[in-house]
């Protein structure tokens, strides 16, 4: 069954964010209702940090204590470290909510072995999930943006990663930084019950019409998410939505 694609153009910034976080909110209480928890892979960037900010602010009565969240990628970097996509969802969001700490799964990513932090955070999801050999986690919902070249986590075209179809956790090594990523791999993105892009700002309406609308040999990595048997869900402002033709 293939993924249901599903546009939504809103008009600024900030109407992008409430609606995100209205959707978080939505899928959360629905995953509750329906298993008694809501499994969440969570995305770096300054676009989620706004909506962190805002679940903190505005959703703090929200279950969390139900709620269990992961990482879709995490750069190589200690929890501390200020590119870590942990140590900014911990300041826009795990200290300002009453979420249990054992509910959070950090990326061991201090590990000086990247490949090593990969092979650890895959055991954790494999435990969490109570996963059988060969079978893939499926969350509720895993937030994911868009970066200028079309990657998505830390999926960039020409990586190797692009390519992984057993493991569900990779150290990737991205050339233009120089550095590994660590980061889920597509078949745990395409498992996933709904999967949610959210993209802002003109700078991205380039790419958004080639990733939304283009037919590009190899596909772009954004391209190559598509629910096996869930929901896909682009989030934009009008900025971003700006060169599609429908």
């Amino acid at each position: 069954m293939p993924s249901t694609r599903t546009i939504e153009v809103v008009a600024t910034a900030s109407d992008l964010f409430h609606a995100a976080a209205e959707e978080f909110v939505r899928a959360g209480r629905a995953a509750i209702s329906a298993q008694g928890r809501f499994t969440v892979a969570l995305s770096g960037g300054s676009t989620p940090k706004a909506l962190y900010c805002l679940l903190a602010t505005n959703y703090a009565a929200f279950d969390w204590t139900h709620t269990f969240l992961f990482f879709g990628d995490e750069r190589h970097v200690p929890p501390n470290h200020p590119d870590s996509n942990y140590r900014m969802v911990n300041e826009s969001l795990l200290t300002k909510i009453a979420i249990p700490p054992e509910n959070v799964f950090r990326v061991p990513a201090e590990n000086s072995d990247a490949a090593a932090a990969a092979s650890d955070y895959e055991a954790q999801l494999r435990r969490f999930f109570d996963l059988q050999p060969g079978a893939f986690p499926r969350f509720d919902l895993i937030l994911l943006g868009m970066g200028p070249d079309g990657h998505t986590a830390s999926l960039f075209p020409d990586s190797q990663a692009l390519d992984e179809q057993s493991r569900l956790v990779v150290a990737n090594w991205v050339a233009k930084f120089n550095a590994h990523r660590i980061t889920f791999t597509f078949p745990v993105l395409n498992r996933a019950a709904e999967v949610m892009f959210m993209a802002s700002g003109a700078d991205k309406a380039n790419m958004l019409r080639q990733v939304l609308e283009g037919k590009n040999t190899p596909p772009l990595p954004s391209q190559t998410v598509e629910p096996s048997d869930g929901r896909l869900l682009w989030m934009l402002d009008k900025a971003a939505a700006a060169k599609l033709t429908r």
